[in-house]
């Protein structure tokens, strides 16, 4: 049964750093706040946690910097569980930046809390947000009835809660954000991408509105206007990696190489932790052509984790693509030590050594692959080639 009494709660507290979650549990204790208190040291071990049948978590103390999954990750998955939609969520915030509000905000994050604070002020918000919860006004009443009626699959119902919203609230993006959400499921994209262009204009912070509205032009085949629509999304909150991905994608097929290796450099920055988004943003710049970038995220994934050793193929490419031929060729040379079968290295290898004007060994790696496979036309055009 859900609890609004601090007393009797189960606090977790969501933190990388031992000695924050041990102050935030002494903070509480000293406010006689907790039944009983829980740890993460992130967002996906606190996540995990939550999974457990047998616990019944009341409010949650998150930090939003933390490696592996952020607290607006841990967010954003607690939203969108019906189990875990209603847990009251304090984020903690080193600062408080436009492009940290805004990705809090577009995740219904309940408050934020900026570090350093005291036990007092820390008091203060959890008393607030709980009040807020105990007494609901009504705008935020319809909108919590158009998400229950939307999980029901009365759409109509739902769409009629959430106008119920707009109208109690000219200024805010939230109600025009769910009308254009809603409309969409049901398939009506004229009406979405009204209700989204609402949104921005209520609330110029509004990314999920951005994003929307960028969606829905690429699918229309409008790339220049989606272009737009994600680049403003980026420059309020560059924070969101999927995000940042698909718009690099999409300057990529405007041939705008320049600008997608500035998106994907800016979000770099941002997950320097997450060794599978740097190994999956080295590939994308591989494809692209953008060698420099790719073998820079290549190496930074094995510095992490000399384990992947697979991806030596990759750097020896991308070192090769960016004129590092000597160290290139070495890379893929030692690789098919272990993978001794694989044509295509060794037609990178022999197409690698005509570039360096050195035919002998050009032809030694185009005849180990037509060994392997006689009818291969590559190989035998640079056995030409060789000649």
């Amino acid at each position: 049964m859900v609890t609004h009494d601090p007393k009797e709660m189960t606090f977790l507290i969501v933190d990388d750093v031992d000695n924050m979650r041990r102050s935030i549990r002494a903070m509480l204790k000293l406010l006689n706040y907790g039944k009983s208190f829980y740890e993460a040291a992130n967002g996906r071990d606190a996540w995990k946690l939550l999974q457990s049948d047998n616990l019944q978590v009341d409010f949650i103390i998150s930090d939003y910097h933390m490696p592996h999954a952020s607290g607006t990750e841990l967010l954003n998955l607690l939203r969108s569980s019906r189990r875990t939609r209603h847990i009251p969520f304090l984020m903690i915030t080193a600062e408080a930046n436009m492009d940290i509000v805004a990705e809090a905000a577009e995740h219904d994050v309940d408050a934020y809390l900026t570090k350093p604070f005291v036990t007092a002020t820390l008091e203060q918000k959890i008393n607030e947000l709980l009040e807020r919860l105990r007494n609901p006004s009504p705008f935020t009443r319809h909108l919590t009835n158009a998400r229950d009626l939307e999980e029901k699959g009365d759409l109509a119902g739902a769409i009629a809660e959430a106008k119920k919203a707009a109208s109690l609230n000219a200024h805010s993006s939230r109600p025009f954000r769910e009308l254009g959400r809603l409309f969409a499921k049901k398939g009506d994209i004229q009406k979405a991408q009204a209700c989204f262009e609402q949104a921005i204009q209520r609330n110029r912070l509004d990314v999920t509105s951005y994003h929307a509205l960028g969606q829905i032009a690429f699918r229309r085949n409008n790339s220049e206007k989606a272009i737009g629509y994600f680049s403003r999304a980026m420059e309020i909150s560059p924070r969101h990696t999927d995000r940042a991905l698909q718009f690099a994608k999409l300057l990529f097929k405007k041939n705008q190489l320049q600008e997608a290796e500035k998106v994907l450099k800016l979000v770099l920055r941002h997950k320097t932790n997450d060794t599978d988004f740097k190994e999956e943003v080295a590939e994308i710049a591989l494809q692209a052509g953008l060698s420099n970038l790719a073998l820079k995220a290549f190496r930074e994934v094995i510095k992490a984790d000399p384990q992947r050793t697979y991806l030596h193929k990759r750097i020896g490419t991308a070192m090769i693509n960016a004129g590092e031929y000597a160290e290139g060729t070495r890379m893929l040379e030692t690789a098919l030590e272990k993978t001794p079968q694989d044509i295509q290295t060794m037609l990178r290898l022999a197409r690698a050594y005509l570039e360096m004007k050195m035919p002998m060994r050009a032809d030694n790696w185009a005849s180990r692959a037509l060994r392997i496979d006689p009818k291969n036309h590559e190989a035998q055009d640079i056995i030409k080639k060789c000649s």
